[in-house]
């Protein structure tokens, strides 16, 4: 029978403990090293595992940064992360660094073994909470990417405008810089805070800020 080989690399000894009392006597399962760090990892890894377990959060090296060093260097490795991060920031850059599997901390051993099996046969394994993190960041980003363009929505005379007030000119001074009346500039603001659907003057200088009209 083919044995799975599996590297632990965690700084914290009771979690390696804690993953090898859960596979340790599974019988295709070889736990071939344990490893403090992402660095000794590296350093003294002696042979090449068919997949390396891993935490994020490490001293020295990053659990991410050792996925985009084993996906340049070791793409044969097959990374699975096993973290109390679940945040989707964290799950799409692992995503993005080659990581087939991302499991929270307090997943079962059922399924542990299912994710190494899965992962081992080629394929990726992301258990239902992960899968349900990853659908709402897509959507989120879908619809940041179908957002319009407000800036476009203004005229050339309210960026000026808005330009001028987000720089922390009063109306007086924006009406005299653009030889328009005070109630004008009032006017432009107000407008542009219905067409921003923005809710105050601080909101515009935000918006400003936010977008590249002036720089800090």
């Amino acid at each position: 029978m083919e044995k799975i080989k599996i590297a632990l690399v965690d700084d914290h000894s009771i979690v390696r403990d804690g993953i090898r009392a859960l596979i340790t006597n599974e019988k295709d399962i070889d736990i071939c090293g344990e490893y403090g760090s992402a660095n000794e990892f590296l350093n003294k890894m002696n042979s090449t595992p068919d997949i390396v377990l891993l935490d994020i959060a490490m001293p020295g090296m990053s659990g991410l940064e050792l996925c985009e060093t084993l996906y340049d260097k070791y793409p044969e490795i097959k990374i699975i992360i096993l973290s109390m991060y679940t945040e989707d920031d964290f799950i799409n850059k692992a995503i993005k660094y080659g990581v087939k599997a991302y499991l929270p901390k307090n997943t079962s051993k059922k399924e542990l073994l299912k994710a190494i099996h899965t992962v081992f046969s080629g394929k990726d394994y992301f258990n239902e909470e992960i899968s349900a993190i990853m659908l709402s960041s897509y959507v989120k980003q879908i619809q940041k990417d179908e957002e319009p363009d407000k800036v476009n929505l203004l005229t050339k005379r309210e960026k000026e405008v808005l330009v001028l007030f987000a720089e922390g000119r009063s109306n007086q001074e924006i009406a005299n810089e653009l030889f328009i009346s005070i109630r004008t500039v009032e006017t432009h603001k107000t407008n542009m805070l219905g067409k921003l659907d923005l809710k105050s003057s601080i909101d515009l200088v935000k918006f400003a800020i936010k977008n590249n009209l002036i720089e800090l």
